[in-house]
């Protein structure tokens, strides 16, 4: 999360498992017209964990976008991922806190249960758990003796819910996949991916790291049987063509990678993707962005990803479903204009609502980002859109949903 992490462009990444053609223009891509604003509703960027701990002692004391840490208790803030729930509320989850391993030690990592009000356009903050390895599954040293876990332990950047309700967690200081039980208890060891090592990873030793900070699993897919994961990362491993990143894949009853893998190719080696959900067995929703916000954003897009490559460019075939710098809002909902932007540097979380309806939130990067009004702290947003077709996705994944 955060802006300071978020500024580098990745180290190189990705390519098929088998030999990938040389990479190709990311232009000629199928479009979808205008996505179009149904609902719109915000929590407020200062709004905390009621009776938790302090945070932010590490930001310093200048304030930042008018806030100024420390703060009493924890941020509810940085929304990297979201599940929907069968009641109507939503789980997201908190990133690593603010920005980095050195800043995020007093950020608690926590899964925040929250409900949108579309009709006066508010969220309600209904609960949530911390996220903590009571057993000591964790084979290194964590910043808390209680074995609560923090932002300078991992970088929690997508989630993923299996039938039996426990939670699969993309991590990118390794980059691991944390297993949590429904309690926030982690469940096993981090399961690291084979060859690819963030410079944070604690147990990388003479390695050298191959992954930028910041571009490990920025999002996750769960297979609609329920039986596989997809981690995407985020950034280019080392050697691979510049602007193309690794589509793993992992069995989930195996407890392994399975050894294959696939190519998004981003639209420019500099944009990173913000999140992937399944829409089938073979198709992805991928948020793809730059690093630009408010008056300097330009890219932040939802593609439809997908793996069976009809082209035979070695790549995900992908089709731009939302342009969320251009949607369309005649009935001025949320009292925006016409023309609906979501303007903000880090968008990371899509959930399907319905074959046609997306709901989307923003990393607001409490209190670095700044998307919406400059010189104030983003909120956390939560947009529903429409999309112009029907995504035709799996009954399994809808009823999941």
């Amino acid at each position: 999360m955060g802006v300071i992490k978020r500024v580098g462009v990745g180290v190189a990444v990705a390519a098929l498992a088998m030999t990938m053609p040389g990479v190709a223009s990311a232009a000629d891509r199928g479009t979808w017209d205008r996505a179009e604003l149904l609902k719109f509703a915000a929590l407020p960027a200062q709004t905390y964990v009621p009776g938790s701990e302090p945070a932010g002692s590490l930001l310093g004391t200048a304030p930042v976008n008018g806030i100024t840490p420390p703060f009493a208790d924890q941020p509810v803030q940085g929304f990297s991922g979201v599940l929907r729930n069968s009641d109507g509320t939503f789980d997201v989850l908190s990133d690593n806190g603010f920005g980095n391993k050195a800043n995020s030690a007093d950020f608690l990592l926590r899964i925040q249960r929250v409900g949108p009000n579309f009709g006066p356009g508010t969220v309600d903050l209904l609960g949530g758990i911390n996220l903590t390895d009571p057993d000591g599954k964790v084979p290194f040293p964590l910043t808390r003796p209680d074995r609560v876990l923090t932002g300078s332990d991992f970088d929690v950047e997508s989630i993923t819910r299996t039938a039996d309700g426990t939670y699969w967690i993309g991590d990118e200081f390794g980059p691991y996949l944390l297993h949590f039980d429904r309690a926030g208890r982690l469940l096993q060891a981090p399961v690291p991916l084979p060859g690819v090592f963030a410079p944070e990873n604690p147990g990388r030793g003479d390695t050298p790291a191959n992954l930028n900070s910041s571009k490990g699993f920025e999002g996750m897919a769960q297979s609609p049987d329920g039986r596989t994961l997809y981690p995407l990362l985020e950034g280019t491993v080392a050697g691979d063509p510049a602007g193309a990143l690794r589509f793993n894949e992992f069995d989930i009853a195996a407890n392994a990678y399975t050894g294959r893998r696939w190519t998004y190719l981003l639209d420019a080696p500099a944009n990173a993707i913000g999140d992937a959900i399944a829409v089938d067995k073979d198709r992805f929703l991928v948020i793809e962005r730059d690093n630009g916000e408010g008056a300097t954003a330009q890219t932040k897009k939802i593609y439809l990803a997908d793996r069976r490559d009809r082209n035979r460019d070695g790549q995900l075939d992908k089709t731009l479903v939302a342009d969320l710098m251009d949607i369309a809002n005649p009935k001025r909902v949320g009292g925006f204009g016409s023309r609906f932007t979501f303007p903000f540097q880090t968008i990371e979380d899509v959930v399907i609502l319905d074959d046609r309806t997306l709901a989307v939130l923003n990393d607001n990067n409490f209190p670095s980002s700044a998307g919406r009004t400059p010189g104030r702290p983003d909120n956390n947003e939560f947009i529903v859109i429409k999309l112009d077709h029907d995504l035709d996705a799996d009954k399994r994944v809808l009823r999941r949903y």
